[in-house]
């Protein structure tokens, strides 16, 4: 994967695409060197969201294993109420 920050509007995108691809093969309408054509592009933008997603939830565990060694402290109410 590059080392570029992933784009939700692109990852957005790529699931829309998708879920066309799947609806026109549940079709069944499209040739066969069109089906294939459409099957072999939504393998792509499946294993390119997947990889979009994993590298979000690596950031998530990151995100929050630093922050598991911060204490919380109680929220003091403002003065006044």
């Amino acid at each position: 994967m590059s080392k570029k920050q992933a784009n939700p509007q692109q990852f957005e995108q790529m699931i829309a695409e998708l879920e066309t691809i799947v609806h026109q093969l549940e079709q069944g309408d499209l040739s066969l060197d069109d089906a294939l054509a459409q099957f072999e592009r939504g393998v792509a933008l499946s294993r390119a969201s997947q990889q979009q997603l994993q590298a979000a939830e690596q950031k998530v565990q990151i995100l929050l294993q630093s922050n598991a060694q911060e204490q919380l402290v109680p929220f003091a109410n403002p003065v006044g109420e």
